[in-house]
């Protein structure tokens, strides 16, 4: 495995092998295994520790803990750090709007919202943003175990004095390897979004800010050119032969797993960019083949703004009727009613005005290596 100039946030557990790492998390009854060898595992943990491995010690990167008390304003001076094109993770959390910048996640990848008992997550690896309820995990906080799966980061749950924990992949949403082996989380409607266009939507959004108690440069991201659309670089090789390149490995796109995790559909931001008029495009399609464990065929509704690079995706129904969508006026708008909708999906003028959208919780952001590893040969929209 390669390190190229990742030591500042990746610093290789001393002494610890992976199947002590593993197997103290998870044993063939879904207990602690006393013996920490790879006999003890389940089956399915064994299947998934073939591709794990080792990149940080447990709770090395330090995941956050919050409490809507530390919450702040815009224009609070713990957003020093925070520039208008940066990127923050926006979602609607009991009637109220909260942003938290990637900034803070780059460097603690979880946010523990234990008011509302939300996870707020993000791989800077694998470029995935993702929102969970920590109800399946029974409400506990997660932590960072140090561990990679495909390149994707691996929480634990973290309950106060049990030795014995679970391991949850972010991008499978579920818990292997422990007492809650098979669990799913239910993920929560967010946005990525640049944080001048989400504060202009939500004035009153509350923001994560660098108040974590942990002293690090939220200005600094500190994977260099990582990022980089192009760069097939990652922490953990690949197969070349795997790689899907029929995209660059870096872009985002908005990726929508199929129901039975078999493959999925993924909207480029990229080929959403070439299919704006100005800077909005909207993508009616159906998500799903109708094929054994798809649950059929669903219609979806994607709306994208390439001034906020932000695309989320919708189910194209009202409280009353279907609807279908264009870009018109430099809005969205829905053609039955003349509704003008924002970008998450908010009826803002006309007759369905301050009406929701049904959003479709399963999509995020990733970059494209990441969603077509996990979900391989997806579905790849193209205008």
């Amino acid at each position: 495995m390669r390190r190229n100039g990742f030591e500042r946030v990746y610093s290789f557990c001393s002494g610890l092998t992976l199947t002590a790492v593993v197997a103290t998390a998870c044993s063939s009854d879904g207990g602690t295994s006393p013996g920490g060898g790879a006999s003890s595992l389940s089956a399915m943990c064994r299947a998934i520790q073939r591709e794990v491995v080792s990149g940080a010690a447990k709770d090395g990167i330090p995941a956050v803990q919050f409490d809507d008390s530390d919450l702040v304003e815009p224009g609070s001076v713990w957003l020093d750090f925070l520039q208008p094109t940066d990127r923050v993770i926006g979602l609607e959390v009991d009637g109220d709007y909260l942003a938290v910048p990637l900034n803070i996640l780059w460097w603690h990848e979880i946010l523990n919202l234990n008011d509302h008992g939300l996870a707020i997550t993000y791989c800077p690896l694998t470029g995935s943003s993702m929102v969970f309820e920590r109800g399946a995990a029974g409400g506990a906080e997660f932590g960072t175990s140090g561990l990679l799966f495909k390149n994707n980061l691996v929480m634990y749950d973290r309950a106060p004095g049990d030795e014995e924990y679970s391991l949850w992949p972010q991008m499978l949403a579920g818990g292997f390897c422990g007492p809650s082996e098979g669990r799913r989380l239910t993920m929560v409607a967010a946005i990525e979004i640049e944080w001048e266009d989400w504060l202009a939507l939500h004035p009153d959004t509350r923001v994560v800010g660098s108040n974590t108690g942990i002293s690090r440069n939220y200005t600094l991201y500190p994977y260099g050119a990582y990022a980089v659309e192009d760069n097939e670089f990652t922490l953990v090789d690949i197969n070349p032969d795997s790689l899907d390149r029929r995209r660059p490995p870096k872009e985002r796109v908005l990726g929508i797993p199929f129901v039975d995790g078999q493959g999925g559909i993924a909207f480029p931001f990229g080929a959403l960019r070439e299919a704006a008029i100005g800077d909005l495009a909207v993508v009616q399609t159906v998500v799903g083949d109708g094929g054994e464990g798809q649950g059929g065929v669903d219609p979806v509704v994607v709306f994208w703004d390439g001034g906020a690079e932000a695309a989320m995706a919708f189910t194209p129904v009202s409280t009353t009727q279907d609807l279908t969508f264009e870009v018109r006026n430099g809005g969205f708008v829905d053609v039955e009613t003349g509704t003008q909708w924002s970008i998450d999906g908010k009826g803002l003028s006309g007759p369905l005005a301050g009406q929701q959208l049904r959003t479709i919780v399963e999509g995020y952001v990733s970059f494209w290596f990441a969603f077509s590893q996990f979900f391989p040969d997806p579905v790849l929209w193209l205008p």
